[in-house]
């Protein structure tokens, strides 16, 4: 393939993948599935043609795995406030992910155990990354969703991919341990020198590129990060403390620089910083996701999903994330609705990562991997209908809100920030006939939205008024 021939397959993907994106906030089908088919669809026209594109596909998948999860990571991380009144939907988005991780890596190895008659150790190592919720599906995903379950689902997926990185390098570093005293120092150690590693570096971080002079400095910051990321994995430090971290620190800077720190930082060019950094990780993020999972599509066998034993094995492992999610959420919200957060449990992005980061000494020649794209597409397919479902009821119930309520009343659907519909940015009034016939959509309750019927017959009644005197 030349030049001008790879330039075009490469423009052509970005392409599809805002179609997918625009496909996905109209129908929420998560773009990664619609991705991974093309993956598919562009291995299959490879095939048909005799076109073999050599290890170069294989040797970019890792990398953009890992560049991509930053990036993943970053976006969020500046996305979160921390506040009191956030604390419980933090703690509880937390010991979820954590039990939800451990409870499902657990009894996973126990069935891959039994099933292939694996080592233990060995379908432990292969039951984490299965474990994994994948913040790069559910970040993009529930932007429909009110915000509480928004953030709760965003902090959900970024624990889950921070603790189970956790667990599966501390699995993987200490399979020749001797004895669980060996195991258990190492892990404390790991957490407290990365926590405060991190802590530190984003403070000195945050302190010298506000002072940096120049227009083109976030891609030097995002190298920096990256760097620091790198350093900390050859360390067998959790690295992505790391970038977490320092998206906390910078977008909770009034939270983080009291007393005498804060004379050190100027909020103006922090914000500015902000902004900016917003823009390009959303960016990054995007064109990395693009292409990752279009890769991943690429290198699946798919003659492999005709085996009704692996079918078997994915629906199984399936199952037992939403049992162990049903009973995990139900103890947390014993007298709220646990959905769609109970659908809401796909895998993606950093399962693929680490199955593809399993040392050669732990790899089964046993476990197909098939098992993986079965639970990437069910996970997925129970998300979407999930989300379609949730949509539904919200924008009913919105509307219902808009007919039925007055302006006072009106400020109920105001404090709880209802989300943001694309096709309504932008635009200052909409009338109440354009309301009912979006009943399937969720949207923004704006001020300038909120003026009841009473009043918007007051205003024509002085226009006809004014109208007449004129006359």
């Amino acid at each position: 393939m030349n030049a001008y021939n790879l330039i075009i397959a490469l423009a052509c993907v970005i392409i599809f993948s805002h179609i997918f994106n625009y496909i996905s906030k109209r129908t929420n089908i998560p773009s990664v599935i619609l991705l991974i088919l093309l993956g598919i669809g562009i291995n299959l026209g490879m095939d048909y043609y005799d076109y073999d594109p050599g290890g170069f596909i294989f040797s970019t998948l890792e990398v953009l795995g890992i560049i991509g999860l930053i990036m993943i990571v970053l976006e969020a991380a500046i996305d979160l406030e921390l506040s009191r009144d956030k604390w419980p939907i933090i703690w509880k988005s937390f010991t979820v992910a954590l039990i939800s991780l451990l409870g499902c890596a657990f009894v996973i190895s126990f069935i891959i155990n039994q099933f292939y008659q694996e080592d233990p150790m060995v379908s432990l190592v292969y039951a984490i990354p299965l474990s994994i919720v994948s913040s790069a599906i559910v970040i993009p995903s529930v932007g429909s969703l009110l915000p509480e379950k928004k953030e709760f689902m965003i902090y959900e997926g970024t624990f889950s991919d921070i603790l189970g990185i956790m667990f599966f390098y501390f699995v993987v570093e200490n399979v020749g341990a001797e004895n669980a005293n060996q195991v258990v120092y190492s892990i404390i150690g790991n957490i407290v020198l990365t926590v405060v590693i991190s802590i530190v570096i984003s403070y000195l971080l945050i302190l010298l590129f506000q002072r940096l002079e120049g227009d083109v400095k976030l891609f030097m910051l995002i190298a920096v990060l990256i760097l620091m990321y790198a350093i900390g994995k050859q360390l067998h430090l959790s690295s992505l403390v790391v970038i977490l971290v320092f998206g906390l620190l910078l977008n909770n800077s009034k939270l983080f620089f009291i007393g005498k720190l804060k004379e050190l930082i100027n909020p103006k060019v922090i914000k500015g910083i902000l902004k900016d950094l917003h823009l390009v990780t959303r960016e990054s993020a995007f064109v990395v996701r693009t292409f990752f999972f279009v890769v991943f599509g690429y290198t699946i066998d798919i003659t492999g999903l005709l085996d009704l034993q692996i079918l078997g094995l994915g629906l199984g492992i399936t199952a037992v994330f939403f049992i162990i999610r049903f009973v995990v959420l139900k103890a947390f919200f014993i007298k709220k609705s646990i959905l769609p957060e109970l659908l809401i449990s796909p895998r993606g992005l950093i399962t693929i990562l680490l199955f593809f980061s399993i040392p050669d000494e732990l790899t089964s020649e046993l476990f197909e991997n098939d098992v993986i794209l079965i639970v990437i597409v069910l996970t997925g397919i129970i998300m979407t209908l999930g989300l379609i479902r949730y949509s539904k009821s919200t924008g009913e119930e919105i509307v219902e809100g808009v007919e039925n309520y007055s302006k006072g009343r009106l400020s109920y659907f105001l404090e709880r920030n209802l989300p943001t519909d694309p096709a309504f940015d932008g635009e200052e009034k909409q009338s109440r006939t354009k309301l009912k016939q979006n009943k399937n959509v969720s949207f923004s309750v704006k001020p300038d939205e909120l003026k009841d019927t009473d009043d918007d017959q007051e205003e024509d009644t002085l226009k006809q008024t004014d109208k007449k005197e004129k006359e």
